[in-house]
């Protein structure tokens, strides 16, 4: 009888053996962000997050562009044309940093980028896209708006043609990286129907004034659009998509990423919980030995690896060509809300400590609560796979 083969021992940090689904190279590629993210991020981001700021962001993003971090999943033009996976590990470590930075690099990769990437002209991929894969430009999105977030197609925002230009009137709302971008991607309404416009933000009419008194992704820059008479021309419009399905299929494209970072927000709390479960003694010893605390961190560390290993199996259907918009829905609702139960059970592990920017989990706790609802609600997405499951439209 042949001898049964040697386990391997029991990985707390990767209780399922995820790793071994993982290449050289997948490895390789989150090994460095995690390790650009611990040099200059974690330092630096409870004080960055206290004060409501985030310094420096310029260089920042010349360092993601310089790890290929920026526009990584896009071929050519610089890019660094990374799997799916590669760029879901990218976010993951980003996003234990911070949901600042994740969205620091999902709006200019899988937004703004990607905008121009499948949607654009010869001519603006090139005068664009290997300035914003190496940080020397950074780009916005520009879709939701003060009274239309969940309902794009009632955007106000119009586009019309004088002569051979064209003109843009409108605002929109809660746009990451507004005030320092170097090129917006706009939708607007014109006669033909919603099209999307490359806007450069020194254009006459242009303004980003920043959005304050935020209590959540307080390290990051979130600003208002303002276009007043706007003028562009011709060639400013994305050519190869009239319609909703442009900023939709973008926006899909950014979910994505959410369904991995958000696991990484979920990561940081978790392992700061259980560090502190180790060391943190009542009763005569430690709270880890506790059949509460216990249960406690079992249920975190399932809900974790099982957000993982979904993130990880969309990522293969996105490389495989397969991946469905539902889909996204499925992993961004679930990923997103259980990386909130998480930090919310991390926060009562921490008692009092807890709450103290001396430790990540309350930060992370309200960071999620802006990455729960932009790009689809809760109930967007609930909707989205409710209409897919009976075949019945709720949105109507």
């Amino acid at each position: 009888m042949a001898a049964s083969p040697k386990l391997p021992p029991f990985d707390p940090a990767d209780p399922l053996g995820i790793d071994d689904l993982l290449d050289p190279e997948d490895l390789a590629i989150r090994d460095t962000v995690r390790t650009w993210a611990g040099d200059r991020v974690l330092p630096y981001v409870a004080e960055w997050y206290e004060k409501g700021e985030l310094p420096g962001i310029r260089e920042l993003a010349r360092e993601l562009g310089g790890i290929g971090a920026l526009g990584m999943s896009l071929d050519g033009y610089g890019c660094a044309g990374a799997s799916a996976v590669q760029y879901g590990l990218a976010c993951l470590e980003l996003e234990a940093a911070d949901s600042g930075i994740r969205s620091l690099v999902s709006v200019q990769g899988s937004l703004a980028m990607y905008a121009i990437h499948r949607f654009g002209s010869e001519d603006q991929k090139q005068a664009w896209l290997p300035r914003m894969a190496s940080g020397d430009v950074i780009g916005c999105f520009g879709l939701t708006e003060p009274d239309h977030g969940s309902d794009p197609g009632a955007m106000r925002t119009y586009a019309k043609r004088d002569g051979g230009d064209w003109v843009l009137n409108g605002r929109k709302m809660w746009i990451t990286n507004g005030s320092v971008a170097g090129v917006a991607v706009v939708w607007a309404q014109t006669d033909d129907g919603i099209r999307g416009f490359v806007v450069p933000t020194d254009s006459s009419g242009f303004s980003a004034p920043e959005i304050k008194h935020k209590w959540s992704l307080r390290a990051s820059v979130t600003s208002e659009l303002v276009l007043d008479d706007v003028r562009l021309p011709a060639d400013a419009v994305l050519p190869e998509v009239v319609g909703l399905k442009g900023p939709l299929g973008c926006l899909s494209h950014a979910r994505y990423g959410i369904v991995w970072g958000a696991m990484g927000a979920a990561r940081a709390s978790f392992e700061s919980a259980l560090a502190y479960a180790k060391t943190r003694e009542q009763f005569g010893r430690p709270i880890g030995g506790f059949q509460l605390t216990q249960a406690k961190l079992a249920d975190m560390a399932v809900e974790l690896h099982k957000g993982i290993l979904l993130a990880h199996h969309l990522g293969r259907r996105m490389d495989a060509g397969r991946l469905r918009p539902e889909q996204v829905s499925f992993g961004k609702l679930n990923n997103v809300r259980e990386a909130i139960e998480i930090c919310r059970t991390a926060r009562t592990i921490l008692g009092a400590n807890g709450i103290s920017l001396e430790y990540p989990v309350m930060r992370h706790a309200t960071n999620l609560e802006s990455v729960l609802t932009y790009e689809g609600t809760v109930e967007m997405h609930q909707l989205v796979l409710g209409k897919a499951l009976t075949g019945l439209d709720a949105f109507r």
